[in-house]
Protein backbone atom coordinates (compact mmCIF):
# COMPACT_ATOMS: atom_id res chain seq x y z
CA UNK A 1 0.00 0.00 0.00
CA UNK A 2 0.87 3.53 -1.05
CA UNK A 3 1.67 5.79 1.62
CA UNK A 4 -0.70 8.68 2.46
CA UNK A 5 -0.01 12.06 1.24
CA UNK A 6 -2.14 15.10 0.86
CA UNK A 7 -1.55 16.58 -2.58
CA UNK A 8 -0.96 20.20 -2.60
CA UNK A 9 0.16 22.52 -5.99
CA UNK A 10 1.61 25.24 -5.24
CA UNK A 11 1.76 26.22 -8.73
CA UNK A 12 3.38 25.12 -11.69
CA UNK A 13 7.47 25.35 -11.99
CA UNK A 14 9.28 24.98 -14.67
CA UNK A 15 9.75 21.25 -15.89
CA UNK A 16 7.03 20.40 -13.63
CA UNK A 17 4.03 18.06 -15.48
CA UNK A 18 0.85 20.05 -15.97
CA UNK A 19 -1.44 20.01 -12.48
CA UNK A 20 -3.86 18.16 -14.15
CA UNK A 21 -1.46 14.98 -14.25
CA UNK A 22 -0.62 15.19 -11.02
CA UNK A 23 -3.95 15.18 -10.47
CA UNK A 24 -4.65 12.03 -12.67
CA UNK A 25 -1.93 10.11 -11.02
CA UNK A 26 -3.19 10.63 -7.64
CA UNK A 27 -6.51 10.01 -8.19
CA UNK A 28 -5.67 6.85 -9.66
CA UNK A 29 -3.78 5.85 -7.07
CA UNK A 30 -6.48 6.60 -4.35
CA UNK A 31 -8.45 4.58 -6.45
CA UNK A 32 -6.42 1.61 -6.50
CA UNK A 33 -5.74 1.97 -2.37
CA UNK A 34 -8.96 2.33 -1.52
CA UNK A 35 -10.22 -0.06 -3.64
CA UNK A 36 -7.65 -2.95 -3.70
CA UNK A 37 -7.27 -2.75 -7.04
CA UNK A 38 -4.19 -3.60 -9.19
CA UNK A 39 -2.25 -0.55 -10.43
CA UNK A 40 -1.94 -1.69 -13.76
CA UNK A 41 -5.87 -2.10 -14.17
CA UNK A 42 -5.94 1.73 -12.49
CA UNK A 43 -3.29 2.61 -14.56
CA UNK A 44 -5.39 1.34 -17.92
CA UNK A 45 -8.20 3.38 -17.00
CA UNK A 46 -9.79 5.80 -20.10
CA UNK A 47 -12.32 8.61 -19.30
CA UNK A 48 -15.32 6.27 -20.37
CA UNK A 49 -13.91 3.59 -18.26
CA UNK A 50 -17.22 2.65 -15.70
CA UNK A 51 -16.68 2.86 -12.07
CA UNK A 52 -20.03 3.22 -9.90
CA UNK A 53 -21.95 0.46 -11.60
CA UNK A 54 -18.92 -0.90 -13.43
CA UNK A 55 -16.87 -2.14 -10.44
CA UNK A 56 -17.76 -4.55 -8.40
CA UNK A 57 -15.24 -3.34 -5.26
CA UNK A 58 -16.67 0.67 -5.97
CA UNK A 59 -19.89 -0.41 -3.97
CA UNK A 60 -21.51 2.19 -1.90
CA UNK A 61 -19.80 1.32 1.39
CA UNK A 62 -16.54 1.63 -0.97
CA UNK A 63 -18.10 5.34 -2.11
CA UNK A 64 -17.97 6.98 1.20
CA UNK A 65 -14.02 5.55 1.22
CA UNK A 66 -13.27 7.16 -1.93
CA UNK A 67 -14.91 10.46 -0.94
CA UNK A 68 -13.16 10.55 2.08
CA UNK A 69 -9.92 9.45 0.67
CA UNK A 70 -10.14 12.11 -2.45
CA UNK A 71 -10.65 15.21 0.63
CA UNK A 72 -7.69 13.82 2.23
CA UNK A 73 -5.28 13.51 -0.16
CA UNK A 74 -6.66 16.14 -2.38
CA UNK A 75 -7.04 18.73 0.34
CA UNK A 76 -10.83 19.26 -0.80
CA UNK A 77 -14.10 19.12 0.66
CA UNK A 78 -17.07 17.26 -0.78
CA UNK A 79 -20.25 18.00 0.23
CA UNK A 80 -23.21 16.19 -0.30
CA UNK A 81 -25.00 17.98 -2.74
CA UNK A 82 -21.86 17.44 -5.23
CA UNK A 83 -22.20 13.75 -4.98
CA UNK A 84 -24.28 12.23 -7.70
CA UNK A 85 -24.59 9.18 -10.04
CA UNK A 86 -22.87 11.30 -12.91
CA UNK A 87 -19.75 12.28 -10.39
CA UNK A 88 -19.26 8.69 -10.36
CA UNK A 89 -20.03 7.28 -13.51
CA UNK A 90 -16.61 7.37 -15.34
CA UNK A 91 -13.11 7.82 -14.54
CA UNK A 92 -12.89 10.94 -16.83
CA UNK A 93 -16.18 12.50 -14.84
CA UNK A 94 -14.55 11.68 -10.94
CA UNK A 95 -11.23 13.25 -12.60
CA UNK A 96 -13.07 16.07 -13.89
CA UNK A 97 -14.69 16.64 -10.65
CA UNK A 98 -11.90 16.55 -8.58
CA UNK A 99 -10.31 19.11 -11.24
CA UNK A 100 -12.66 21.30 -10.60
CA UNK A 101 -12.70 20.81 -6.67
CA UNK A 102 -9.30 21.40 -6.78
CA UNK A 103 -9.13 25.10 -9.09
CA UNK A 104 -12.38 26.31 -6.25
CA UNK A 105 -10.05 25.78 -3.65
Amino acid sequence: MRPMTTFSHPGPAAGDAAPEAAIDRELRGLIADVLGLDAGQVAAFEADSGLFGHLPELDSMAVAGLLTEMEDRLGIVIEDDDVDGAMLETYGSLLAFAEAKIAAR
